[in-house]
């Protein structure tokens, strides 16, 4: 046994004082497990209201609301952060400084699993691919729970965590990077581009981040690895694991590749057909390599091929991933809300051929909007753009697209609709975080939506 597998085997929090840092789902999730297993939690938040409070007082959590304080963090035996708390905090640097454990909810929650993880990251597509591998692995007859950065949080998956279990967990980088012992079977890694340099202090940082999903791996575990692109090679380099690529462009000799309108595994010997194309009911080329993903994923699980291809017949994608949301007068509204970074931006765009009107904007969190200019050049009637990034995406754009400005959703809708008419198509896509207008990319894309129905009823 290793160093890091006998730290989980010991781990107990029974009679620990432990501080829980943020009240979303995973710290929520990550107070009522700590508290079910013996710790004096108290659960740190800078809101001034939770709205679990009382189911979480029952358990006898102590809620510390309006602020962290430093007692709290460097008084504890072990800090659990959530992953929108960022770790560069003051209270957080001074636990640190004073011994104090510093772990991520993720990392907390894998010591007690039972079950073998599977963990998906990338820049985009994890949630899609989490949740077609998580449909494909039903179907075929395992016991199975998704979550993680979607869904039901690691936290809240663990007391039905059994030996049989397999947990197709979606992981970020803000998760990432607060673990030690987090051990996938299968890590998966879609893709790579900058994002989130708001939080990380570089691109080098948070490629570092992500590629910590390969950390703790051994030969007897499986990386499934992205061959289109040479950054996801380069960062899963370093693993331990062995290798299993997946490419929808690049020619690769064996793995997972697109064969006569197949997805197919390709090995010396022979091909195996995993799921056609025509079973995929989804907008956009790159969700395609999603579901290759997902198929490799299920093809190393022994997956049969028919459970796969029934899974993915019957999804029909994610709320604000390229979301058909109305035709309305012959032109169709497309919610990716999701995307909340250049790249995924660049790829929902270069999903249509023409005839398109994005809605770009919000609060920007690094990368190069001038990588639109060409895509939408050649594909774009206009561009509306939306909040505080207004004056980025001018200065990225001007010359190459007819750029308008909105001062609201509402105006932007109304705005794309007429310059897409008659027959375009107006795609919300953001490339930036939503934090300046909305809540989150959910909340924003549910806005969208709605005034996208006011529209209807309008006419």
């Amino acid at each position: 046994m290793g160093p890091r597998e006998h730290k989980r085997k010991m781990f107990s929090v029974v009679g620990k004082r432990v501080t829980v840092a943020g009240a979303g789902r995973s710290g929520i999730a990550a107070a009522e497990l700590l508290a079910r297993r013996g710790a004096h939690v108290t659960l740190s938040e800078t809101r001034v209201e939770v709205a679990a409070a009382e189911p979480l007082r029952g358990l006898g959590v102590q809620l510390e609301l309006g602020g962290h304080k430093t007692e709290t963090f460097a008084g504890a035996d072990l800090v659990v952060l959530s992953p929108g708390v960022p770790p560069e905090q003051t209270v957080v640097r001074a636990a640190r400084s004073g011994g104090v454990p510093v772990v991520g909810e993720l990392e907390l929650a894998s010591r007690w699993l039972r079950g073998r993880v599977i963990a998906i990251t990338g820049t985009k597509g994890k949630s899609t691919t989490t949740e077609v591998t998580g449909r494909m692995l039903e179907a075929a007859g395992f016991t199975v729970t998704v979550g993680g950065n979607i869904g039901a949080p690691l936290s809240a998956q663990v007391p039905a965590s059994t030996p049989e279990t397999l947990h197709v967990v979606e992981t970020s980088s803000f998760q990432l990077e607060q673990i030690e012992t987090f051990h996938p079977w299968i890590a998966v890694m879609l893709n790579f581009s900058p994002d989130h340099l708001d939080r990380h202090p570089s691109l080098e940082a948070y490629g570092a981040a992500k590629a910590r999903i390969f950390e703790n791996q051994d030969a007897s575990d499986w990386a499934v690895v992205n061959a289109d692109d040479p950054a996801v090679l380069e960062l899963a380099r370093q693993g331990r694991a062995r290798r299993r690529l997946f490419a929808r462009r690049e020619p690769i000799a064996e793995g997972t590749v697109i064969e006569d309108r197949w997805i197919v595994d390709r090995r010396k010997d022979a091909t195996g057909h995993l799921v056609p194309l025509d079973a995929i009911h989804l907008l956009g080329p790159h969700l395609v390599t999603d579901v290759m993903a997902a198929a490799t994923v299920g093809a190393i699980a022994g997956a049969a091929p028919a459970a796969m291809t029934a899974a993915v017949e019957s999804f029909h994608g994610l709320e604000h991933t390229m979301e058909l949301v109305a035709e309305i007068g012959g032109v169709r509204f497309v919610n990716d809300s999701k995307a909340t970074n250049v790249e995924s931006a660049l790829r929902s765009i270069e999903s249509f051929e023409g005839a398109l009107v994005p809605i770009i904007g919000g609060r920007f969190k690094g990368g190069d909007l001038r990588l639109l200019r060409e895509p939408l050049a050649s594909r774009a009637k206009a561009v509306v753009a939306i909040g505080e990034a207004k004056p980025l995406i001018r200065a990225a754009l001007a010359g190459a697209v007819d750029l308008r400005e909105a001062a609201s959703l509402e105006e932007a809708v109304e705005t794309a609709f007429a310059l897409a008419r008659p027959s375009g198509v107006v795609l919300f896509a953001p490339a930036c975080a939503s934090f300046d207008m909305f809540s989150d990319y959910a909340e924003r894309g549910r806005r969208f939506k709605s005034e996208v129905a006011r529209l209807a009823r309008s006419l």
